[in-house]
């Protein structure tokens, strides 16, 4: 979940919680916005220079899992706002995924190992050596009860390692022709979608030997940074980045393009809220949450944008109030820095990571 920055002029100047009002005819008033979501909480966490990327709330627990590269694995609890402790012999979490039926947690890491953690008592089980580079994300699939984990950006290919989830062994591995793949989701029925980020595509596999069975093309679509399965309807949603970053809806039947809705730039996280019938994408480059209404199968509308903090691109949702979670920290941007490109990186402020909240209206 590499990051691209840009500026941020104009997202910023958002209220934070608004939706954006309707154009009003001349001589008209603009209708009140509806207010999408509040910010509700913001809580600073004790460590050195701030470094993340993935973000993994423990639904049962309420435990929110933060993969901080130099201060490890933290364990925030959402229902205190406090930091409760950290995974031991954790430096360089990257990618964690927490399985409370197997009493296990997972870590993709920097150094190109796996970490199985135990869930209850944070004590390290293994540490599985995979690669040489970094490690990126780590998903389920619960038709084949898998555990994969996946490289990050390599210059030629992607390898997915798969463990079973109870044990926690490494069964084997995946390669594919793809220099990026971010996290896939699997739709638990024997399927797993993945984008390949460098070739604007995303993948059809069968989860039970990772073969390829289709590949969508995303036509206006570009770097698909995110994806998740809408179980009611049958769809796959795609979050774009890109010049005109979109979110995109896939009838994976027969690969058509069913709805294309406007998102903020810098996409890292979608969530689905079935209770509030919405997907929110987080935005890192707008500092803004993009909140989509879905009705049917193919219905889908942009209810407004909601102003956040910069850099803030991950997030997770607790399914039973909707509260969004997300982190991010201070930070300076080098003189002459590309704000489109991968190739400036923030020198980040020690002491101001934070965990912001996020309260449905």
């Amino acid at each position: 979940m590499t990051f691209r920055l840009r500026a941020l002029a104009g997202s910023l100047a958002l209220a934070a919680g608004l939706a954006l009002p309707a154009m009003a005819a001349a001589g008209d008033e603009a209708p009140s916005p509806q207010l999408l979501y509040v910010h509700s909480g913001s809580a600073m966490l004790p460590g050195g220079e701030p470094d993340w990327d993935y973000i993994r709330l423990d639904q049962d627990s309420g435990r929110l899992f933060l993969a901080r590269h130099d201060d490890g694995l933290t364990v925030f609890d959402i229902n205190s706002g406090k930091a409760t402790g950290t995974v031991p012999e954790s430096t360089g979490a990257n990618g964690p995924l927490t399985l409370t039926d197997y009493h296990r947690g997972f870590v993709a890491m920097t150094d190109g190992t796996a970490l199985v953690f135990d869930l209850k008592t944070l004590k390290p089980l293994a540490h599985v050596k995979l690669d040489a580079g970094e490690m990126n994300g780590s998903i389920y699939d619960p038709a084949t009860r898998h555990v994969i984990v996946a490289t990050g950006r390599r210059p030629r290919q992607s390898i997915w390692f798969i463990f079973d989830a109870a044990s926690g062994t490494l069964l084997g591995n995946h390669v594919f022709d793809s220099t990026k793949m971010d996290d896939a989701v699997a739709d638990g029925k024997g399927t797993i979608y993945a984008p390949m980020r460098d070739r604007n595509v995303v993948l059809k596999l069968r989860s039970s030997d990772l073969a390829e069975q289709k590949r969508y093309t995303l036509g206006a679509c570009q770097q698909p940074a995110a994806v998740e399965y809408r179980e009611d309807a049958d769809r796959v949603l795609v979050a774009c980045r890109g010049d005109k970053p979109v979110l995109q809806v896939l009838d994976p039947a027969d690969g058509r393009i069913v709805a294309t809705v406007p998102i903020g730039h810098g996409v890292d996280g979608m969530v689905i809220d079935a209770e509030r019938r919405r997907i929110v994408t987080s935005n890192g480059v707008d500092a803004t949450l993009s909140v989509i209404g879905f009705g049917g199968p193919d219905d889908y509308r942009l209810l407004g944008s909601v102003g956040t903090e910069p850099m803030a691109r991950t997030m997770q949702i607790d399914r039973k109030t909707g509260r969004l979670f997300l982190v991010t920290a201070d930070y300076t941007l080098p003189a002459g820095a590309s704000n489109d490109e991968e190739v400036s990186e923030p020198a980040f402020h020690p002491g101001t990571f934070r965990v912001l909240t996020y309260t449905p209206k």
